[in-house]
């Protein structure tokens, strides 16, 4: 198949990239080459910034495509230049979504892709839901072939997943573990919640693409293992083997004290108790199902990170603000023992 991909280098792309090119397929990556070491090796690289719209179109004049998948429009005004671009030279869309767009606060805790989309808290999600509105109108009035993919929490070798991070991404949380330092849990760590590696979201992908039953179809793809925050954590802090301390704190409290995204990434998604139902998925890819357990995953996630330092981002600005809150919550609790 011949498949272009608007990026391709991220948590989630590269891993379907590499699967792709492992398989024999003819891959374009519409990339600014800002991260060449990140490029899997075969692709056919059409270097330019996909809002240069001319140059785009004049690089892909020639082409037509089995699938084009967008992995970095999150505005609807991105679908409309892609609308521009790509419709009549591809039998598929992919647009890549987001399943925190699914109804926060969650009536059920099993989510369906029958749930309803209503976020209040996180515009990132509002705006995914503007564009699967606006994808849908393309579909029923100009029969353009979308397909709406709905990750979770993806987790690749260099992202450690967490809920509680600054600005700097989730190294800082590692370190404290590996320096004996508290950490911060949201709610009482007990809110269910599933991670998903990428080479497992890469495999259900790939059965998407050029799949007859997928197109004009909305559909998660996640692991089915729930775990809570608590074993998450403690996951990690095996696989660094060092003992975890860790603090609770009200999430909504957090939102309210931190300068960090708390109140729309936490209070919008990762405090909520998620359990999907996959059934949709598995139908559309028979066969499928995610292999990778999470403390597996982890600890070869951590393994990576610890051998390569430039993925060891200090965040130093998140490490005071940890600990002074974590020392004014012991403060108070000595405070409150007396009473």
């Amino acid at each position: 198949m011949k498949i272009l991909f608007i990026g391709g280098t991220g948590t989630i792309s590269a891993a379907i990239s590499r699967l792709l090119i492992t398989q024999g397929h003819d891959l374009y990556l519409v990339n600014r080459g800002n991260r060449n070491s990140a490029l899997p090796q075969g692709a056919h690289l059409l270097l330019a910034d996909i809002n240069d719209e001319p140059r785009v179109a004049e690089l892909i004049k020639d082409l037509q495509f089995d699938c084009v998948a967008d992995f970095i429009a999150f505005k609807p005004e991105h679908l409309q230049r892609d609308f521009r671009l790509f419709a009549g030279k591809t039998r598929q869309f992919i647009f890549i979504s987001s399943a925190s767009a699914y109804q926060k606060l969650p009536v059920n805790y099993t989510i369906t892709e029958s749930t309803p989309l209503a976020n209040p808290f996180w515009q990132y999600s509002r705006d995914k839901i503007a564009c699967e509105d606006y994808l849908l109108q393309l579909y029923r009035n100009h029969n353009f072939p979308i397909t709406i993919v709905r990750p979770s929490h993806t987790y690749d070798e260099r992202t450690i997943p967490t809920a509680v991070h600054g600005r700097n991404g989730s190294w800082s949380i590692v370190k404290r573990i590996l320096d004996g330092k508290t950490v911060i849990i949201h709610g009482d760590g007990t809110s269910l919640w599933t991670m998903t590696h990428n080479s497992d979201f890469a495999r259900a992908f790939v059965g998407l693409i050029a799949n007859i039953h997928a197109i004009g179809e909305a559909v998660h793809i996640t692991s089915d293992e729930t775990l809570t925050w608590n074993q998450i954590y403690q996951s990690i802090a095996d696989a660094v083997n060092c003992p975890l301390k860790a603090i609770h704190v009200a999430s909504e409290f957090l939102a309210k004290v931190s300068d960090f995204d708390f109140y729309g990434g936490l209070l919008g998604d990762k405090a909520n108790s998620v359990v999907f139902d996959n059934s949709k998925l598995k139908r559309l890819v028979p066969g499928f199902t995610a292999t990778k357990r999470f403390d597996e995953g982890i600890k070869e996630t951590i393994a990576n990170v610890l051998a390569h330092k430039e993925l060891q981002r200090e965040d130093s600005e998140f490490d005071i603000w940890s600990d002074n809150l974590i020392a004014k919550i012991s403060d108070w609790e000595k405070e409150f023992s007396t009473l």
